[in-house]
C-alpha cells in the first residue's frame, strides 16, 4: 500500500473520532472540539448552544448595520471597491502670507514682536485682567472674572507714573501727576476712574487694605482714603455728572494726611515708599528707613513695622500712623525697600539683606519657629551658604516682596584666579564670569515660589531655575551675557518677572526690512483662582511661563500668523512719536507689569 493510501486512511478514522462532533444550521457546517475526557456524569449545557447562536447572529447584525458606514469612508460612493477604489486624500496646502506693500508691513509680517512695540506706541494705555468682582477691570461689565487682557478704555492713549491694582479698587498717577481712582471699593455707585487729587505732583504709590500711599516729587508722602464715602469734600464733576472729593484743589477744605517723617537733615527726603496691608516703609535719600501704620482699620500687630514692642497699646503719643525711625537700621545706608502683607524687607549699601515681620510661611527666610512666630526687629538674612562649596562670591542685587513672599536676586560672580579644568587654563574672555540667579522664601501652595514644587511653607530660600543662570550672546560686545531681572512684580498670590534681555527698538525706514524690533521677555506664575496669569486657564503655575500678546494674538492672526504661538513681550524705554503712524507727539515711554491683589495689569509708563 503506498504511502498516500495510508494518509488517506488516517484522515477519514480522524473524521469518525468521538472527539469531533459536526451539526449543520441552515447551509452553513459548523464545527465544534469536544473533550473526550469528560467526565459521564457531567450534564448537557444546552445553554451554552443557545449564547453561541446568540453571538453569532448578533456579530453578523452589527456587521450588516454598520458595513454601509465603514464602506462610505473608504469609498467614494456606494459602488463596488473594483469600480471606483478608496478615495483619494487631498492635500491641504498653507495659505500663502500677505504680500507686504511696505518696509514696515513686511516687519510686522516677519515678527510679532515688532508687532507688539509698535502698537504700544501707536497706542499706549492700560491693560488689565483677573478679578473684576470690584469692577476695576471693566466698570460697565458684571463679569466676576476677565480672562484674558482687557483694555481698560479710560486711559486709552494715556501714560502713567504708576499704576496700582487691588481686587476691590485701582489707583494710577497720570502723566501730570493727579491721582486717579475706581472701582466698587472706591464708589459703589459710579465705580467708574475719576481724578481725586489734583496739584500734589504724585510720582509713585503704594495700596494698603483700605488707604493709598503716595510719595511727591518734593518727597512729601500723603495717606489717601481708598474709599469715596471716606472723602469729607463733595464737589460736582460737570463732564462727568457725578459727584466726587477733589484734595489738593486749592480749596483749603481738607489737608491730606502727611506721613512725611519729621526731622530729616538738610536736603534729605524721602525718596521710595512700599505698603502692605497694614503699614508701610518709608525710604530716604540718606539711606534711613521709617516705618507706619497704612491702614485705618488695624494697627500693625506681627513686628513688620520693626519697631520692638510696638502695637495699639504701647504707640506714643500723637498720631496713630506717624512715622517712626527704624533704629537697628540706623548707619546701614539702605537702598531698597520691600514689603509683603505682614512683613517686611530691606536690602543695605553693602548687600546685606533684613528681614522683619511675620514668618508664618518662611518669609524671613528662615524656617518658622512656633514659639516664635514673627520677628519685631531686623535680622540678618543669611545667604553665605546659598553658594557654598562653589567658589563664586555673592552679592544681592535687588529685593521683592507680596502677599506672604520675598524674593532677591544674586549676582555670583567667580574670582579672577579661579580655573575652569584640572589643566590651569584661564578662562575665556567670551565665557560669563557672572551668573545672575533668583532665590524666593515663603508660601509655594499656590506655586508663588515658582521652583517647580507646591511647598506649603520654606524652610529657608530656594532658587528659581527657571530664571536662573541664563545667557546669551550680544552681538555688541561679542560675549556671552548673563541675563539678568530688569524687574519684579509680586502680588498677592502670583509674580510676573521682566527679563533684562537684549532688546531693539531703533529701528528706523532706513534699516533693512529684515531687521525688527523686539522687546523685553516676561514671565508670570503662581496663583490663578482669578485669571490673573493671563493664560486663559485657571490652573495655578508652579513654574514661570510665558503669556500670549496684550492683543489676544489677534494681530498675529490678521498677519497670516494665526497658527502660530506667539509671546508677550513689553517694549523697554524709548523715546518714539505717539499714534498711527507716529504722526502724534514725541514721548519717552516704557510699558511695565503690576502684579496687584488677584489681577495683573500692563500700563504706558513715564
Amino acid at each position: 500500500m503506498s504511502a498516500s493510501h495510508v494518509a488517506l486512511r488516517r484522515g477519514a478514522a480522524a473524521l469518525r473520532s468521538p472527539a469531533t462532533q459536526s451539526f449543520r444550521a441552515g447551509s452553513r457546517q459548523w464545527t465544534r472540539n469536544a473533550s473526550s475526557t469528560a467526565p459521564a456524569s457531567a450534564p448537557r449545557r444546552r445553554g451554552g448552544k443557545l449564547v453561541g447562536f446568540a453571538a453569532v447572529f448578533g456579530a453578523a447584525a452589527a456587521g450588516a448595520y454598520f458595513y454601509p458606514q465603514l464602506r462610505a469612508q473608504f469609498f467614494t460612493d456606494g459602488a463596488d471597491a473594483t469600480k471606483n477604489g478608496p478615495a483619494k486624500a487631498e492635500m491641504e496646502y498653507e495659505a500663502p502670507r500677505k504680500q507686504a506693500k511696505s518696509k514696515e508691513e513686511y516687519r510686522e509680517l516677519l515678527s510679532s514682536q515688532h508687532r507688539q512695540v509698535q502698537r504700544s506706541w501707536e497706542k499706549p494705555g492700560v491693560y488689565a485682567w483677573g478679578s473684576n468682582s470690584g469692577k476695576v477691570i471693566d466698570p460697565e461689565s458684571n463679569e466676576k472674572d476677565i480672562k484674558l487682557p482687557r483694555r481698560i478704555k479710560f486711559f486709552d492713549d494715556q501714560l502713567l507714573r504708576d499704576l496700582k491694582l487691588t481686587q476691590s479698587f485701582g489707583a494710577a498717577v497720570t502723566e501730570k501727576g493727579d491721582l486717579v481712582q475706581w472701582g466698587l471699593g472706591f464708589s459703589k455707585a459710579h465705580p467708574a476712574p475719576a481724578v481725586t487729587v489734583k496739584g500734589k505732583d504724585l510720582v509713585k504709590i503704594d495700596v494698603s487694605s483700605d488707604r493709598i500711599i503716595a510719595l511727591s516729587r518734593n518727597g512729601s508722602v500723603y495717606a489717601i482714603p481708598s474709599s469715596r464715602g471716606d472723602f469729607p469734600t463733595v464737589q460736582k464733576d460737570e463732564g462727568t455728572k457725578s459727584s466726587w472729593s477733589l484734595w489738593g484743589s486749592g480749596s483749603g477744605s481738607f489737608d491730606l494726611r502727611n506721613l512725611t517723617p519729621t526731622g530729616l537733615g538738610w536736603g534729605e527726603k524721602v525718596t521710595d515708599i512700599s505698603s502692605g496691608l497694614d503699614h508701610c516703609l518709608l525710604l530716604t535719600s540718606q539711606g534711613r528707613v521709617f516705618s507706619a501704620a497704612s491702614s485705618s482699620s488695624n494697627f500693625p500687630s506681627k513686628g513688620q513695622m520693626g519697631i520692638p514692642g510696638l502695637t495699639w497699646e504701647t504707640r506714643p503719643k500723637g498720631a496713630y500712623d506717624q512715622p517712626h525711625e527704624i533704629a537697628a537700621l540706623k548707619g546701614l545706608k539702605a537702598v531698597q525697600i520691600a514689603t509683603g502683607d505682614h512683613h517686611s524687607v530691606v536690602l543695605d549699601k553693602a548687600g546685606r539683606i533684613f528681614s522683619f515681620g511675620d514668618n508664618l510661611y518662611g518669609q524671613l527666610g528662615v524656617e518658622f519657629d512656633k514659639t516664635e512666630p514673627f520677628s519685631d526687629s531686623p535680622s540678618i538674612l543669611s545667604t553665605k551658604s546659598l553658594y557654598k562649596g562653589t567658589g563664586l562670591v555673592p552679592k544681592i542685587t535687588s529685593i521683592g516682596a507680596g502677599g506672604n513672599n520675598t524674593f532677591f536676586t544674586v549676582d555670583a560672580e567667580a574670582p579672577p584666579q579661579q580655573k575652569t579644568n584640572d589643566k590651569n587654563e584661564i578662562p575665556s574672555k567670551r565665557m560669563p564670569q557672572t551668573t545672575s540667579d533668583l532665590w524666593s522664601a515663603g508660601q509655594g501652595v499656590y506655586g508663588t515660589l515658582g521652583t517647580g514644587k507646591w511647598t506649603h511653607v520654606s524652610i529657608g530660600p530656594t532658587k528659581v531655575k527657571a530664571l536662573s543662570s541664563m545667557f546669551e550672546f550680544d552681538e555688541a560686545s561679542n560675549m556671552l551675557m548673563p541675563i539678568r531681572l530688569k524687574s519684579l512684580s509680586v502680588g498677592a498670590t502670583h509674580c510676573a518677572a521682566v527679563m533684562n534681555n537684549v532688546t531693539e527698538t531703533s529701528i528706523t525706514q532706513g534699516s533693512t526690512s529684515n531687521e525688527t524690533n523686539c522687546g523685553s521677555d516676561v514671565k508670570f506664575w503662581g496663583g490663578n483662582e482669578h485669571y490673573q496669569l493671563g493664560t486663559g486657564k485657571r490652573n495655578n503655575l508652579n513654574a514661570p511661563s510665558y503669556i500670549g500678546p496684550l492683543d489676544g494674538c489677534e494681530g498675529d492672526a490678521m498677519k497670516g500668523r494665526n497658527r502660530e504661538s506667539q509671546r508677550l513681550c513689553l517694549t523697554p524705554r524709548q523715546t518714539a512719536r505717539l499714534g498711527e503712524g507716529g504722526k502724534g507727539r514725541k514721548a519717552t515711554l516704557e510699558q511695565k507689569v503690576e502684579c496687584g491683589r488677584y489681577v495683573t495689569g500692563v500700563y504706558s509708563a513715564v
